[in-house]
C-alpha cells in the first residue's frame, strides 16, 4: 500500500529572507527563474523553500520537472508572506537611513525598446553616481504590476496610470502617424482618421495600449479608429521594420520614428493628428519616502532632458497620487 509523504514538522519561526524567497518562487512558477532573479543557484533556492516549509510544518509547492505550482497552504502563506515583508520593508524604509542615503537594491521594469535604448544608459550613469546602490533594470512587454511584482519603480509610457500608485512624469512625447514613401505612393495618403481603417495598419500589442484601436488626438480633439492590417506584433521594432519595407501604417513614438522621418525613410500621415505617449515613473505610495527611488526619478528626468526628441518637465508640477 502507497504511503503518503508526511507533511514537514515545524520547529521554529520562519527566516524573512526564506518568506522572500519562496514568494519569488511562487510567482515565477520556477526554481530556475527565481535564482536567476536573486542570483542564486537553483540548488540554494530550493535549500530555503525546504527549511521554509520544515519550519512551517507543511508542504508548499508541488514540484515537477518542467514547473512549481502551489499547494492550498502554500497559496495562504505566499499571501501572509507577502504582507509581512511588504510591512518590513516599510518599516526600514520609516526608521533607518535609507530615506536619506540611497543605498540597497533597486529593481526597475520598463518596456523593450523604450528600456534599451533610454533607461538602461541612464541607469548605467545612476549605478556610478551611487555606488552603494545595486540596480537590476527588467525589461518586459507588458504592463508591470509595480508592487504585486516587486519592484520599486516602472518607467513607462502613456498616461494611462491607476490611482493607488504615484507617478512622475519625466519628459514629454507624443506618437505619430508615418508610413514609407513606396507604401503611400501604391495606396495612397489618408485624409482622414476614418481613412486610417482602409488602409494597413500595423497594430502594436505593447504594454496596456489597446489591440487595434488607434486612440488619437486631432488638433485637441479625441478620435478613435480601429485598424486593421495582415501584419501585426507585440513588438514596435519589428512594426517600423514592416513600415520601412512598405508594408503599413505605423503609430510609433516620435522617440523612435524621428530619425526614420528626418532622413525621409518615413513620412508624416496626418500631420494634425498625434496621439500622447508621455514618459511617467511610476511607484508604489510606501516608497513615497525612499531615497533610492528619489535619486533615480530625478536622475532619469535629468537624463531625458538632456535628448533633444524629448520636451522637459517639471517633474515636481506633474505628480500623480
Amino acid at each position: 500500500m502507497a504511503v503518503s509523504p508526511k507533511a514537514p514538522k515545524a520547529t521554529a519561526s520562519p527566516e524573512l529572507d526564506d518568506l522572500r524567497v519562496f514568494c519569488i518562487v511562487a510567482h515565477k512558477a520556477s526554481f530556475s527563474a527565481a535564482a536567476k532573479a536573486i542570483s542564486a543557484s537553483p540548488a540554494y533556492v530550493s535549500k530555503r523553500v525546504s527549511v521554509l516549509e520544515e519550519r512551517l510544518g507543511t508542504r508548499l509547492l508541488h514540484r515537477s520537472t518542467r514547473r512549481v505550482a502551489m499547494t492550498e497552504a502554500g497559496e495562504r502563506v505566499y499571501a501572509s508572506a507577502a504582507r509581512i515583508l511588504e510591512d518590513v520593508e516599510r518599516l526600514v524604509e520609516d526608521v533607518s537611513v535609507t530615506r536619506r542615503i540611497p543605498r540597497g537594491t533597486l529593481r526597475v521594469s520598463s518596456s523593450f525598446g523604450f528600456g534599451r535604448n533610454f533607461v538602461a544608459p541612464a541607469l548605467a550613469g545612476l549605478s556610478e553616481r551611487y555606488p552603494q546602490l545595486s540596480v537590476q533594470l527588467e525589461l518586459f512587454d507588458h504592463l508591470v504590476d509595480v508592487a504585486g511584482e516587486g519592484f520599486d519603480l516602472d518607467v513607462r509610457i502613456g498616461d494611462e496610470i491607476a490611482g493607488h500608485l504615484i507617478a512622475r512624469c519625466l519628459a514629454r512625447n507624443y506618437r505619430v502617424l508615418c508610413a514609407a514613401p513606396a507604401y503611400l505612393e501604391r495606396h495612397g495618403t489618408p485624409k482622414t482618421v476614418a481613412d486610417l481603417a482602409k488602409h494597413a495598419c500595423l497594430a502594436i500589442k505593447e504594454r496596456d495600449h489597446p489591440f487595434g484601436i488607434w486612440r488619437l488626438d486631432v488638433r485637441g480633439e479625441a478620435a478613435s479608429v480601429k485598424v486593421a492590417g495582415p501584419l501585426s506584433t507585440n513588438n514596435g521594432e519589428v512594426a517600423v521594420q514592416w513600415a520601412l519595407a512598405g508594408r503599413g501604417i505605423v503609430l510609433r513614438s516620435l522617440w523612435d520614428a524621428g530619425p526614420l522621418l528626418e532622413s525621409g525613410r518615413l513620412q508624416r500621415v496626418l500631420p494634425d493628428v498625434t496621439q500622447s505617449a508621455n514618459i511617467w515613473a511610476v511607484y508604489p505610495a510606501r516608497l513615497a519616502q525612499s531615497a533610492k527611488v528619489r535619486v533615480c526619478v530625478n536622475h532619469l528626468e535629468e537624463a531625458f532632458s538632456r535628448i533633444g526628441i524629448f520636451v522637459p518637465t517639471n517633474g515636481s508640477e506633474n505628480e500623480r497620487g
